[in-house]
């Protein structure tokens, strides 16, 4: 089980989509343009459960949307398919930049709450751990039903047998924990 998300020398050391994962996030200089933003990189991948159409999530820390959107305008903009927008996502000002490389889309998400904070994060946490304690079977499960359609963390409400909304109740399962695991 991965402990620490923070840095992402973990993926040098995964399977080979985490390595290209990693290759392409350093060729880019993702992490070294978006650094001022506290960015960490969550999603599928670096718990091993990625489709070959997952993105690469990574997800900031901004307290101004706009000044966030224009930024990455002047960093990415002639990126592939460049698009940058703002939305409120659970009533939470959020904005989003996707483009492609040769690898992979990236999609960047910036909100006015610290990255290790924002339920992106929690939510990688709490399902690497699951992950971890469930075993190589109820992972492949994940898998078979994410290619038949489902998103990820329905996917892990239906095994678990959640009721309601999955992505509220997935965080219900959020371990507290003191020390320098990754949980909080």
């Amino acid at each position: 089980m991965i402990e620490n998300f923070r840095n992402i020398e973990y993926l040098k050391h995964g399977n080979e989509r985490q390595k290209l994962a990693f290759d392409e996030i350093k060729k880019q200089k993702i992490f070294e343009i978006l650094e001022k933003y506290n960015p960490l990189l969550t999603g599928t991948i670096p718990i091993g459960i990625d489709l070959p159409e997952s993105d690469l999530d990574i997800i900031c820390e901004c307290e101004n949307q706009s000044e966030f959107k224009a930024y990455l305008s002047s960093k990415f903009s002639e990126k592939k398919d460049f698009k940058v927008y703002s939305k409120k996502q659970y009533g939470i000002e959020s904005t989003i930049a996707e483009f492609k490389t040769d690898n992979f889309l990236f999609e960047i998400f910036g909100q006015n709450i610290p990255t290790e904070k924002q339920n992106a994060y929690r939510h990688m946490l709490i399902e690497n751990r699951i992950l971890s304690e469930k075993g190589l079977k109820f992972k492949q499960k994940i898998k078979e039903l994410k290619s038949d359609g489902l998103k990820t963390e329905p996917a892990f409400a239906e095994l678990l047998g959640l009721k309601g909304n999955p992505y509220t109740e997935l965080l219900k399962l959020e371990i507290k924990t003191v020390g320098n695991n990754g949980y909080k």
